[in-house]
């Protein structure tokens, strides 16, 4: 089995997104990610089973949340049409039983909402390299590459003083805030000293999944403000 990341021709990508800003934007990202090209969009499953009769697909990225019929219903609809593309599901769940049910739908990806780009060409690199894997397998190491090639890699190692959980309800508290937070405003909201909580809202920037911008008082005084990055 040989496995090249660069393909001979695009990977051809439907976008199935009911919301149209988040539709132009993943359209927008799969463009940016070199050996993808998005063929067209959907807003429907109605309207992503006539797109796939019109056009070849190869890669589904699948919101399991639409108007008309869950996404995973969607999947399961299409492959007994003889529809054999793979699917990334993008949703906001986060019910390991889906996860289960969809791996024999032909989901090979999850990707959780709000991403970043820096996520989804993750994912699509990824997804390159398996979906360029073609032959015969020498052995089973050969095999193992080809499947571990989905697999993300571990969450990296946070700085010191850090912890995942309290990482994760930072990242709630200014996801939550359309406005933006303040390191007080966020020390509050989680119940940690501003110290700390400009700690994580640092990680956040540099991990690129949080911006700041200066915020002025009633005095003039300007305050850091940091906002939640969804792209």
């Amino acid at each position: 089995m040989t496995s090249d990341t660069t393909p001979e021709r695009d990977i051809r990508v439907l976008v199935v997104e009911d919301d149209p800003v988040a539709a132009d934007a993943h359209v927008m990202y799969v463009g940016r990610v070199p050996g993808f090209v998005a063929v067209g969009k959907a807003h429907t499953g109605a309207e992503a089973r006539r797109a796939l009769e019109r056009t070849p697909v190869d890669l589904l990225l699948l919101d399991l949340h639409l108007p008309d019929v869950h996404g995973l219903q969607l999947a399961r609809s299409l492959r007994t049409a003889g529809h054999h593309a793979d699917v990334i599901a993008v949703t906001s769940a986060r019910d390991l039983a889906v996860v289960r049910e969809g791996v024999s739908l032909g989901v090979v990806q999850y990707v959780l909402k709000p991403f970043t780009f820096a996520t989804l060409r993750d994912r699509l690199v990824r997804y390159a390299e398996f979906h360029a894997a073609v032959g015969e397998a020498s052995g089973q190491d050969e095999v193992d590459r080809a499947l571990a090639a989905l697999r993300a890699p571990g969450p990296a190692a946070l700085p010191k003083g850090l912890s995942a959980p309290t990482l994760e309800r930072v990242t709630v508290a200014l996801r939550d805030s359309a406005e933006g937070l303040t390191a007080a405003g966020v020390a509050e909201t989680v119940g940690i000293s501003r110290i700390t909580a400009r700690r994580y809202l640092e990680h956040l920037v540099d991990a690129g999944r949080a911006a700041r911008r200066p915020q002025y008082g009633t005095v003039g005084r300007p305050e850091l403000q940091y906002r939640w990055v969804t792209g």
